[in-house]
């Protein structure tokens, strides 16, 4: 009788339990990336802008760049939606953006400006004038700080091998700007938001790594830089707090297997290899997978990534945590016809299109009290 009255009381304690565990729910935010593509306004401005004016050989016009605007809105709206998670992203780090002004148009678009966006944005000595830019949700989002962190990079690092022999430039039209005098490439500063996300200190980086240009060999001692750079400002932080959260994105023009993200950085592509104080890249896998966010010579590639921290893969989820990545790209923002057929649908000559970029996301979850 008793072992019957022991294992009834089993039998009701591991359904409530049962219960509770189904009963658990989780906050849910999106992180996302995004390179804009020459989001440039109007207005003769003091970089190299020419050619996105309205006399310029893009015929910019003001009712293109609205176009434009409206286009990139509707596609950050909809970042890591689905019918479960309502919400757009929390934050969202951009590239190819020539001032906060096209910044502040944008988050006023209609399908944006429910959300409250606030503003990150400092110039870069890029000679386009293209910078990185940071945006975030007034409501989750505090800043505490912010800075733009020069990538301070020269011709003579390129190795004697890449002078001798350039490989094939790349297709963008995103090009270093070397300065003849100091033999200095000027290209985007990485830009470090710190602030608390529902309460939580978090510290992301945007990046958008120096081009191609040149070929991909010839320029990798570049963006190798970068990713020191990128590992250098996560152990300043770590230094500072050793079980601080940390997110780094951006376009960074070289994939997830290349050495400026996998020595550089030192991303590994499983959870299972980070160790403290280490990085954790989702997107090696994904690339391995057949996925891409921009396509070139008919091969695809992801060159859009984000990277977290070991302290955001643990499975205590009582805080923040990662969850999983993917790759927004759906049909609307994919050519359907022509040479280009499958790649994302970017600007053209009597088209404003997207960007010829898809956007990279993360969720980051925690239990709800």
């Amino acid at each position: 009788m008793r072992i019957k009255s022991l294992f009834a009381l089993f039998i009701v304690f591991f359904a409530i339990s049962s219960a509770n565990a189904q009963a658990k729910k989780y906050i849910v935010h999106t992180v996302a990336f995004y390179n804009f593509e020459n989001l440039f306004d109007t207005i003769n401005g003091p970089n190299i802008d020419e050619e996105w004016l309205p006399n310029g050989v893009q015929n910019w016009t003001s009712a293109k760049y609205k176009q434009k605007l409206h286009n990139l809105a509707k596609v950050l709206s909809e970042i890591g939606t689905n019918d479960q998670q309502k919400e757009s992203p929390v934050i969202i780090g951009g590239a190819e953006i020539e001032n906060r002004g096209v910044l502040e148009d944008l988050v006023k678009e209609p399908a944006l400006i429910g959300n409250d966006y606030g503003v990150v944005h400092f110039d870069s000595p890029d000679k386009r004038g293209i910078d990185v830019g940071f945006l975030y949700q007034k409501k989750h989002f505090k800043p505490t700080s912010y800075k733009n962190i020069p990538l301070l990079i020269y011709k003579n690092q390129l190795n004697a091998s890449a002078k001798e022999k350039n490989d094939k430039d790349d297709a963008s039209d995103d090009k270093s700007e070397i300065d003849k005098n100091l033999d200095r490439v000027y290209t985007r500063d990485i830009l470090l938001v710190t602030g608390f996300l529902d309460g939580e200190e978090i510290n992301i980086m945007v990046n958008h790594w120096p081009s191609r240009s040149g070929g991909e060999k010839k320029s990798s001692p570049f963006r190798e830089a970068a990713g020191r750079l990128d590992r250098k400002i996560m152990d300043s932080i770590y230094k500072i707090n050793p079980n601080a959260k940390i997110i780094s994105m951006g376009d960074l023009n070289d994939g997830t297997y290349n050495k400026s993200v996998k020595e550089g950085v030192g991303a590994k592509r499983k959870k299972e290899e980070v160790q403290q104080f280490g990085v954790y890249n989702p997107f090696e896998e994904m690339f391995y997978k057949g996925n891409a966010t921009l396509f070139y010579r008919d091969a695809g590639d992801i060159f859009d990534q984000i990277m977290v921290s070991e302290t955001l893969i643990k499975q205590d989820y009582s805080s923040f945590r990662y969850w999983k990545a993917g790759i927004y790209n759906k049909p609307f923002m994919i050519q359907t016809t022509g040479q280009y057929k499958g790649y994302p649908l970017r600007h053209q000559a009597n088209d404003v299109g997207y960007s010829d970029h898809f956007p990279a996301y993360i969720y980051l979850i925690k239990e709800s009290k």
